[in-house]
This record gives C-alpha cells, structure tokens and sequence, in this order.
C-alpha cells in the first residue's frame, strides 16, 4: 500500500476519531493524522466534508471518506487482505447484526455519554447513569463469553465500541458515581483486553486524561457539580 496516501481529518478526544485510528492501526496502514481545532475549523474539513462539517474524515487519494462506520467498512473493503484481518463477518446474518448494534452504540449510548458528560444537575446525571447500564447490559449479552465481539479475533463492533474504553476507564475512576465494573464485569474485561492491544493504546488518551478533558470543558461552560463524584479528583 505504498503508493497509497492516507490522510485523516480527527480530534483526538473523540470516540469516532478514535475507532477509526483503531481500525488503520489494525490494518497496518501508514497515515497522516491532521488535528483540527473544532472552533475553528479548516478550510480543508470544510471542502471534504461540506454535508456535515464534522470529523472524522479520511480522505484516501484526494477523496473523502466521512462518518466514522462508513469509514471503517470502506477500511475493511478497501485493505480486505491487510494482517489478515476481516473487521465484518462474511456471513450476512451476522453483518447485518454487527450492524444493527452499531447504528445502537451510535444512536443510543453516544446519546448517553453526551448526557452524562455535560449534566447541569445531580438528578440529571442520576438519570444519565441508569441509561447507561441499560444500554451497555444488552450489549454484554452480545458479548457473552466471547474475548471480542468479533469472536476469538478483533472484529467491527469491538472497533465501533472500542472508541469508548478510554471513557468506560474514566467512569470507574470518577468520571461518575456508577461502577461499569460492578454492574457489567465482562464488558469491562473486555475494555481492559482491548486496551492492552497497541492499536487501542496509542489511539486513545489515558483514561485520567479524558477525566481530566471533561472536567476542564464543563469548568469552561460553567457546568461543575460540586455533588459529582466526577470532581474529587479535579
């Protein structure tokens, strides 16, 4: 792949930028990562992504890939052979599962990680909180005994979900007042299993780190909650 050019558009603290630094690091591929100030965005971003003005994107060959999922299947389909690693299952039944339950991590338990994150009031994280055991229970059912989603190897859903770990570590060090440890012990073996491959390590920020990301933007927008766990530590 040395006559290809990658090239990704990211924010290091995002859990979509993350998996897909996840999944180029999975398939061996050599990139060029670009940090965009989200206040002030490039004219580049702009130009690839004028639908959505968002990151991630990849752009491969002067063309862009963007939304994060989409861009992790065009990984699979376009570097298939790469470390022998297949992200999606070629069976279609299980496909169109590992899909379904990432369009929920996506549509639900980012929904809930935004509420956690920037609640004003205790009752409000409170809430927050009980979404998100709720949301990650069905998806340790998913997981079951398995070491990854994917089965005995890395798969998609193990990369879509994988953006997230850093922030599972956080949570169960004081991001929030809840155990995800306690409540779901099998998803967070898995988090800590995937945390120790070197894709994950050097995509994500220390789990301290993200803690103290959060607490820093919800200082900035006036939302510290002297009654969250989250700032015994700040």
């Amino acid at each position: 792949m040395s006559d290809q050019e990658w090239v990704l558009l990211d924010f290091r603290q995002s859990t979509f930028g993350s998996r897909v630094r996840i999944a180029l690091a999975e398939k061996g591929i050599n990139y060029e990562n670009r940090e965009e100030d989200l206040r002030n965005k490039s004219p580049l971003l702009l130009e690839m992504n004028p639908v959505h003005k968002k990151i991630p994107v990849l752009i491969h060959n002067g063309k862009p890939i963007c939304e994060s999922v989409n861009i992790i299947q065009y990984i699979d389909e376009v570097c298939k052979d790469n470390n022998g690693l297949q992200f999606l299952p070629s069976d279609p039944y299980e496909k169109a599962q590992a899909r379904f339950w990432a369009d929920f991590i996506d549509k639900k338990l980012h929904v809930v990680a935004m509420k956690i994150t920037w609640h004003k009031t205790k009752e409000e994280l409170e809430e927050a909180e009980k979404e998100l055991i709720d949301c990650l229970k069905p998806l340790e059912q998913v997981l079951g005994d398995k070491p990854y989603f994917g089965g005995e190897r890395l798969g998609y859903l193990d990369i879509v979900l994988g953006g997230f770990c850093s922030w599972f570590c956080a949570i169960d060090m004081g991001l929030g007042n809840i155990s995800i440890e306690g409540e779901c012990s099998k998803l967070m073996e898995w988090t800590k299993r995937c945390m120790e491959r070197e894709s994950f390590s050097k995509s994500l920020d220390e789990p301290h780190k993200v803690h103290d990301f959060v607490v820093k933007i919800r200082t900035i927008r006036g939302l510290t909650n002297k009654g969250s766990k989250i700032y015994l530590n700040a």
